[in-house]
């Protein structure tokens, strides 16, 4: 794999190609890698190495009404709970949303999903919650909308220049993962 610092047009879907016009047009610096589909953590691990920081865990959630959704970032090697998260915002146990309202939302497909994906939800219709160690990092580690490139940027311009752009404001919880 070989990191670049700008993404190369050739070969790039809209999507993927939207998101980075996004990023040059809040002037977020970021490195990028091209890979085969990478859907889970463990796909990530070489990808990990070469960008120089963990990528993050995305995890697109609702209610069980399906009318409210939550967009979950959390360590990769933190281990998920739904119990553990609907008693950190004190709501009634969450699940995994259904494929069509991550598409509906964000534009997205599995294994695809992104902070970055936020763009794209212009109603703000998405919870956006932060666990407390990703905040901690220096750098997020988050795909471009697609799962064959990652990208490392500094989690400092997710926080004060894109997610502003968006109007979406992060919830942020502390999860054990035990």
């Amino acid at each position: 794999m070989q990191v670049y610092k700008d993404r190369k047009d050739s070969e790039r879907t809209e999507l993927e190609l939207d998101t980075y016009k996004k990023l040059e047009e809040l002037c977020i610096g970021y490195e990028r890698v091209d890979h085969d589909a990478a859907a889970t953590i463990a796909d990530c691990e070489l990808i990990d190495g070469e960008l120089g920081t963990k990528m993050c865990k995305n995890l697109f959630l609702c209610n069980s009404q399906k009318t409210v959704f939550y967009l979950l970032l959390m360590p990769g090697d933190k281990h998920f709970k739904t119990k553990e998260v609907s008693h950190a915002l004190g709501i009634a146990r969450l699940s995994f949303a259904p494929e069509e309202f991550l598409h509906e939302l964000m534009g997205l497909r599995p294994g695809a999903v992104t902070v970055l994906g936020l763009m794209n939800d212009k109603e703000r219709k998405i919870n956006l919650l932060i666990d407390k160690d990703i905040m901690k990092e220096e750098y997020l580690g988050c795909h471009p909308c697609v799962n064959t490139s990652s990208l490392k940027i500094k989690m400092s311009d997710i926080l004060e220049k894109f997610l502003p752009n968006t109007g979406h404001k992060p919830t942020v919880i502390e999860l054990k993962g035990e």
